[in-house]
């Protein structure tokens, strides 16, 4: 919610949650994946990469988290997963579970922390936690 500006920055005014299934998620998009950039640690060299790169519909990327409501920097990375190809497909015909309206949650967090609510915004927003990943799966997106 906070990249869209909580529903404010120009052509994202209105804010959508996607649920997907676990099986698409990480039994197939990132069991398909490749990392956006060279980690020796990840491949055996930059050739094994690129070959990952060309047949895989799907990049993972990590970056740095930020605390949702202050922004302040966390200790650990986010990812992020770029869908493409057949993976896009798959997306859209297999794994949506629900899309629901979240715009008028946006505008009350967005109301509370204005005005100093943080407490208040805090208890609107499930807790978030590691997404623990299977063995196999952890190694290919695994990032330094």
């Amino acid at each position: 919610m906070y990249r869209s500006g909580w529903g404010t920055k120009a052509g994202q005014e209105r804010v959508l949650a996607v649920e997907i299934t676990r099986e698409g998620f990480d039994e197939w998009a990132l069991a398909n994946s490749c990392l956006s950039s060279y980690e020796p640690e990840a491949y055996e060299s930059r050739e094994a990469w690129a070959a990952c790169k060309v047949r895989s519909p799907v990049r993972v990327q990590w970056d740095p988290e930020r605390y949702y409501i202050t922004l302040a920097p966390l200790p650990y990375c986010a990812i992020q997963v770029r869908l493409s190809g057949e993976a896009v497909r798959r997306y859209v015909e297999e794994w949506i579970v629900n899309i629901y309206e979240a715009t008028e949650k946006a505008n009350e967090l967005r109301a509370l922390l204005l005005s100093g609510g943080e407490v208040g915004a805090r208890a609107l927003l499930p807790q978030e936690k590691p997404y623990p990943l299977p063995e196999g799966i952890k190694t290919l997106v695994a990032a330094s």
